[in-house]
């Protein structure tokens, strides 16, 4: 399957395991992939290298057999070591045009973007995918900044020739609202992963999407 294929599935899991009731990284994306989800980004801030390595080589491991994508936040050296398919980087981290000298063109390099400018320029460099938001507001990420809203997701969609991730706020209540702006792809925290039942959450969620 193509890599880009991938972002026109429904849901784009992100990891923290300070949201995740008590279960590390592990057992939260042993759930997820048996869920069927097949996109996983690694996402932790607080931990040590030396952790964030060993935690991403067995995932790395657990989703190629599951035949999902790994994507691994910010570090792009963590990225190579254990051989994940894909770098999400922010408008704070190295440029795309640097990253894409390190990883080469076989690693997707997805990158943040929650202005107009920023969206243009992340369609006009060597990304692979948009992470547009926070859509909605959210806790999860401290630095998240102000919400974009619908509006703008909508026209960022309409102009983008890449594929788009939402984030930000999205759960089972407005991934509809999120689809309706023709993004078929959601990134979620919190509504997964701190879910006592994840692969029920999943089933849930997608019923809410196979209605509409």
């Amino acid at each position: 399957m193509d890599k880009s294929s991938y972002f026109q599935t429904d849901i784009y899991a992100i990891t923290c395991e300070a949201l995740s009731a008590g279960r590390n990284n592990i057992e939260v994306v042993q759930q997820l992939l048996a869920a069927g989800v097949k996109i996983v980004q690694y996402r932790e801030k607080e931990k040590s290298k030396r952790e964030k390595y060993e935690q991403c080589l067995l995932l790395s491991k657990m989703c190629k057999e599951a035949k999902a994508l790994f994507i691994v936040n910010d570090d792009v050296d963590l990225a190579l070591a254990v051989q994940a398919d894909g770098v999400h980087v922010g408008q704070g981290d190295l440029p795309v045009e640097v990253v894409r000298k390190l990883v080469g063109m076989e690693m997707l390099i997805g990158v943040s973007a929650s202005s107009l400018a920023e969206a243009e320029a992340a369609a006009a460099s060597d990304a692979d995918y948009l992470g547009v938001g926070p859509v909605f507001g959210t806790n999860t990420k401290g630095d998240a900044g102000e919400p974009v809203g619908l509006d703008f997701l909508a026209l960022v969609a309409a102009r983008s020739v890449k594929p788009i991730v939402a984030i930000g706020g999205i759960n089972e209540n407005n991934i509809l609202a999120v689809r309706n702006c023709g993004v078929p792809c959601a990134a979620m925290i919190s509504a997964l992963v701190s879910k006592k039942d994840i692969i029920g959450q999943v089933s849930a969620i997608r019923k809410i999407i196979n209605k509409q």
